[in-house]
């Protein structure tokens, strides 16, 4: 089995720090995002989309996508669970999940991307045909981005954790986009003081640093 990773993209990140909480080890094959390693043929024929991280199985299979595969380790590996065991915890945690990656992860995207000459022809991640920069996009971002904070501000006034009382695959979502927007300079700000209790107490868990 190989995890063909990133050190710095935040989605192989994601994996990481699951894999860090369930102590599970993987062989890692680090792909060079900035010399476009993953738009060779060599990656290309293990992802054709061209996108990190991809887990390749001992069968020739291949799981792409960050959460697939975090799911794939979660049937091997249930405890610690982290996607949830009750229908309840289970999908609050999906839906979490899928909001933080709708509403913050995509408004942190739509500014990076938008923002930087050097994504010219590469609005959108992994192998396309060209896509223009649209610099409204990353204005829409910045906007949907201060709604997302305070969302998440509101719900962390009443929830230790993101999906609840325990720490859960939010939580890593949430810190992966967090720590992510900040290269789009999409920050918390003084006044979120619920997520900032929060970013302090998940930053400080060894994982966070996978």
């Amino acid at each position: 089995m190989k995890f063909y990773d990133s050190a710095w993209a935040p989605s192989p990140r994601r994996v990481r720090i699951y894999l860090a909480e369930k102590a599970i080890t993987v062989d890692r094959v680090e792909i060079d995002l900035r010399s476009g390693e993953h738009f060779g043929d060599a990656y290309l024929a293990i992802n054709p989309r061209g996108t990190v991280p991809a887990l390749e199985l001992e069968s020739g299979e291949v799981i792409c996508e960050s959460a697939a595969i975090c799911r794939y380790f979660e049937a091997l590996y249930p405890d610690p669970p982290l996607f949830g065991v009750t229908p309840v915890e289970i999908g609050r945690i999906e839906s979490w999940t899928r909001r933080i990656e709708n509403d913050g992860y995509a408004a942190a995207v739509y500014a990076f991307r938008n923002t930087r000459p050097a994504m010219e022809g590469r609005g959108a991640p992994g192998k396309w045909p060209t896509i223009p920069l649209i610099p409204e996009l990353a204005t829409r971002g910045a906007i949907m981005w201060g709604a997302f904070v305070d969302a998440l501000d509101a719900r962390l006034a009443r929830s230790e954790w993101i999906a609840g009382d325990a720490f859960t695959f939010a939580d890593i979502t949430a810190l992966v986009t967090i720590d992510f927007a900040k290269a789009a300079k999409l920050t918390v700000r003084d006044g979120d003081i619920h997520v900032r209790r929060w970013y302090d107490a998940v930053s400080a868990r060894p994982s966070a640093a996978a």
